[in-house]
């Protein structure tokens, strides 16, 4: 069982809940959390007890940004160095890149997204800086009528992380992205939904079981290497250039499941009864990853 310091990890019927865990400080985003999340999704990815992961945070609040009362550079960056573009390709998994120059909020955002599991955020209060854009790879954010979400960079003098520049567009439209990162504002959970950015709103007293009951939607009588094939294929083909960069990727995927899983699926329907999936989103195809 992990033992984390700022989340809690907790799988009941197969969904994982991970709660951001320092309510008293309203579950403020520290390095620490950045890399117990990043520990978590890997996690999630290789226990096959786990179907589905829903996030959300401890108290009145989800995640009320990256806490600006930390010592030295508040975003855990060392202010010794001075990184170029090519330290990031040619030097990005080393350890003083990693530790000192690439952006901590990204580094969570990387690990949802290659996450072999369907991410739901439950968002139960205010959801600010990285606490917004941390939701942005998950794959459904379901908000609470309390809910208060704001991309408020601009109001300190830094810039959008977490690779948000590459999913809030794509979620909301590059135009109210832009203008949500200008304002700076603070959204309601209305304007949110209004938006794009959420699926629904709820009372706070039911937002869990709704993002259970949305889970479970997911899961149940799934293949879970099919599942975890379409997330990484809509993700990573929906950015190619060409429909036939999909093609290749479909093809594969179409060729392996349907020797794996797909053989009961198809006898299920002919037998008119709920499928008995064995496949395990642990033990892809052998062209998993085909995109790093």
């Amino acid at each position: 069982m992990p033992d984390y310091l700022t989340l809690d990890w907790s799988v009941t019927d197969r969904i994982l809940t991970l709660t951001l865990d320092r309510p008293d400080q309203l579950n403020a985003f520290t390095v620490t959390m950045a890399e117990e999340l990043v520990d978590a999704f890997g996690r999630a990815s290789a226990d096959d007890e786990v179907s589905a992961v829903v996030v959300t945070g401890r108290g009145r609040a989800f995640c009320a940004g990256m806490d600006l009362a930390a010592d030295g550079n508040v975003f855990g960056l060392d202010e010794s160095l001075r990184p170029t573009l090519a330290d990031l390709d040619d030097r990005f998994d080393d350890p003083e890149v990693v530790a000192g120059v690439r952006d901590t909020g990204g580094r969570v955002s990387l690990a949802v997204y290659a996450c072999t599991k369907p991410v739901i955020a439950a968002i139960n209060g205010p959801a600010v800086g990285i606490g917004a854009t941390m939701t942005l790879p998950m794959d459904v954010r379901l908000a609470s009528d309390k809910a208060r979400i704001g991309f408020v960079f601009g109001k300190i003098g830094v810039v959008p992380e977490a690779c948000s520049t590459w999913f809030l567009p794509r979620i909301v439209g590059i135009s109210r992205a832009l203008e949500w990162v200008y304002t700076a504002d603070i959204l309601s959970a209305a304007e949110a939904h209004e938006g794009g950015l959420v699926r629904s709103v709820h009372p706070a007293d039911e937002l869990l079981d709704a993002a259970y009951a949305l889970a479970r939607r997911f899961t149940d009588n799934r293949s879970p290497v099919a599942t975890a094939l379409a997330r990484q294929m809509m993700y990573r083909n929906s950015a190619q250039p060409h429909p036939r960069e999909a093609h290749r990727v479909d093809s594969l995927a179409m060729f392996y499941t349907s020797i794996g899983d797909g053989k009961e699926g198809v006898a299920s329907f002919r037998e008119k009864r709920d499928p008995d999936f064995t496949g395990r989103a642990s033990q892809m195809p052998p062209f998993h990853p085909w995109q790093d």
